[in-house]
């Protein structure tokens, strides 16, 4: 799941929410550190102020680092303006 909301700087933020219901420390990490890198390539689609924040699912555990990418882009087609 994917929020975007613009700011008021020209600055592009994103955040991650990884809840202990997708797994352990090592396996949040591990989810966190894809979509960071999974996040990279789609800033310089967002407005200049957006602030991105991307919720993991419990799924997010046992998906591929594709499987992620694909229901990332999915997700930043449905709220860009």
């Amino acid at each position: 799941m994917a929020h975007l909301l613009v700011g008021d700087d020209d600055e592009v933020r994103i955040g991650f929410v990884v809840s202990k219901a997708v797994g352990n420390a090592v396996v949040r990490n591990r989810v966190k550190r894809r979509l960071r890198h999974l996040a990279r390539e789609h800033v310089s689609t967002l407005p200049g102020s957006a602030v991105l924040v991307v919720r993991a699912l419990p799924a997010a555990a046992q998906a591929s680092y594709a499987e992620l990418g694909t229901d990332l882009e999915r997700c930043l087609q449905r709220v860009r303006p």
